[in-house]
């Protein structure tokens, strides 16, 4: 897991229509990053509907969010469709920020053994520096856990 004070693994990746968006896009702004393991499912569904239903908060606060997952970008276009999702989502099949950011780890469900994604949330301050790391975060409160974080 990477760690506060650590310089964050810049990254590029298509958004949901299809345009590259780098992290070092943000340099000057708060960054909320949220990896999570696939679109429309219960979990991440919540998760990012409590990122939308907080969004002008973030916003008011000059906080980029960007949610990221191995989903391609056309899961991305339905995912955001279906729950109106006003920020930023990233398709990463290739793992690369996934894996940069040591999200893609080991995981067991009913004694079976597999890799995939844990739900994991980074804030990275203006200069690209991870701020603060919140790793195995609950999907109903990520959203207000991060802004009571940032309000402090």
């Amino acid at each position: 897991m990477l760690e506060v004070n650590m310089k964050a693994p810049d990254f590029t990746l298509y958004n949901k229509d299809g345009i590259n968006v780098s992290l070092s896009d943000f340099l000057g702004k708060k960054v909320v990053i949220y990896f999570y393991q696939k679109d429309n499912t219960p979990g991440c569904s919540r998760q990012a509907c409590a990122f939308a239903k907080a969004y002008d908060e973030f916003k008011k606060d000059n906080v980029v969010v960007i949610g990221i997952s191995k989903d391609s970008v056309a899961s991305h276009v339905k995912f955001a469709e279906k729950y109106n999702l006003p920020f930023i989502l990233l398709s990463d099949p290739e793992l690369i920020a996934i894996k940069a950011y040591d999200v893609w780890q080991e995981k067991k469900l009913y004694g079976k053994v597999s890799m995939g994604v844990v739900r994991t949330t980074y804030i990275i301050d203006e200069h690209g520096i991870i701020e603060k790391v919140m790793p195995k975060v609950k999907p109903d409160t990520n959203a207000a856990d991060i802004l009571t974080y940032l309000q402090k």
